[in-house]
Order: C-alpha cells, then structure tokens, then sequence
C-alpha cells in the first residue's frame, strides 16, 4: 500500500516542530553543499528559527559575495521593469538592501570578536580561523614594516646628529687655533714692545752733564788724578824695560 500524501500545515506540538525543524534543517544544508559541489554552483542559504536563531550556508562561506550579487541582480531587474523607479522616489528597495547588509556587517564583527560562534557549523568556524590568521600575518606585516621604517628614520636622524656634532667639534677646534695663535700674536707683540722699552737711551749720569758746575769739575780732577796714578806704574816698568834692555 502506498504511502499517502502528507499535507504541509504547521506542527502544533512544540516538541515535533523543533525535532522536525532540526532534521528538515540539516537535509536542505546538506541539499544546498551538494548542488553547489555537484553543479558548481553558488549557493546561499539563510535560515531563521522562530526563535530568531540564524542558520546559514554559503558556497566557500563567501555570504557577503553572493548577497551582493543577488542585490545587484535583483536592482537591475527592478530597473528594466520600473524605469521610473526612482524618479517616483520609491526607496523602498535601497532601504532593505542597505539594512540586509548592514545586519551581515554587523554579524561578521561580532564573529570575528569570538561572539555568537554557536550558530556556526565547523567548516564556518575553519574559514573563520584563516581569515583571522590572514589578517593577524597581515597586521604584523604592516606592524613589521612601520618599525622597519621607523629604526631607518632613527638611524637616518642619528647620522644627521653625528655630523652635526663633527662639524661643531670642527668649529670649535678651529676657534682654539685661532685664539692660541691670536694669544702667541699677543704675546710676541708684547716681548717686542718689552724690549723696545729696554732699548730706549738711559739717562745721562751725573758726571757725565756738562752743566759746567763747580761739583762736576771736581769729580773729574778727582777721576782724573785716579787715572794718572793708575798709569804711572805701567809707565815706569816700562821705562825701566827699556832701560834693561
């Protein structure tokens, strides 16, 4: 006997609903990966529970891609159908479009700060673990790449210092120079005045004036009478050599 067609009406007992919910949930996840693996095709499955749980599925967990696609497609069709779409300033469309993303936005933060993982099945949860370490080997790279730079500007800076410092040392041993060669200029400068002054005619002595005074006369009959008795020896002991001779 053949089984009879079942007719799709809400599960009243709560128990059943979730029991059937779970396993009618996971046969269209696991219909949605096998006609994406099959038919190479890009699947995007979003399911919420009357709980408000989300369940989802993406092909290669690239939701975003697929969503935006879908957004674009769904706007060019709506374009070719209301031509004045936006002439009669229907927003409508945008809105929902814009507020779909934002909750995606907010949702991929939230798993990227560790928050609300359970709704995630493990290959989510994989996928999730590369893009952080992608973007970890990415922010040491730059990181890497910033002190990099920054230890070449200190050394660079280091450099220009050391110059600086050279050419002042520089400086100030040319100033020395200068200033010891000036104080040797000085110095010379003042010997010769020194022996200028020592150059310069003494005074006369006394007995040298030719005044003409009465004391001067005297000095030198005195001076003059010491000369003779000083010769008068020689004179003798020479005449008294001839006279041996």
């Amino acid at each position: 006997m053949g089984r009879g067609r079942v007719q799709l009406k809400r599960i009243e007992n709560t128990i059943n609903r979730q029991v059937t919910f779970s396993k009618r949930r996971t046969g269209l996840l696991k219909k949605a990966h096998e006609i994406s693996v099959l038919c190479d095709a890009q699947v995007a499955l979003i399911v919420f529970s009357n709980k408000g749980k989300l369940f989802e599925y993406a092909t290669d967990s690239c939701m975003e891609h697929i969503l935006e696609r879908y957004e674009r497609y769904s706007y060019s069709e709506r374009q070719l159908v209301e031509p004045d779409f936006e002439s009669h300033g229907n927003w409508t469309f945008e809105y929902a479009r814009l507020k779909v993303k934002v909750e995606l936005l907010q949702r991929n933060l939230s798993h990227y700060l560790g928050e609300d993982l359970d709704s995630l099945s493990l290959k989510e949860i994989q996928s999730l673990e590369q893009q952080l370490d992608t973007s970890i080997k990415q922010v040491r790279s730059r990181r890497n790449q910033l002190m990099n730079e920054s230890i070449f500007e200190l050394q660079r800076k280091e450099k220009a210092i050391q110059e600086q410092n050279n050419l002042l040392a520089k400086k100030i041993k040319e100033k020395e120079k200068n200033e010891a060669a000036a104080q040797e200029v000085h110095n010379w400068e003042q010997q010769q005045q020194n022996h200028g002054l020592n150059l310069l005619p003494q005074a006369p002595l006394p007995w040298l004036n030719t005044g003409g005074t009465q004391q001067n006369d005297q000095f030198l009959q005195v001076r003059r009478n010491q000369l003779e008795l000083t010769l008068e020896p020689s004179l003798y002991s020479c005449h008294l050599g001839c006279f041996a001779s």
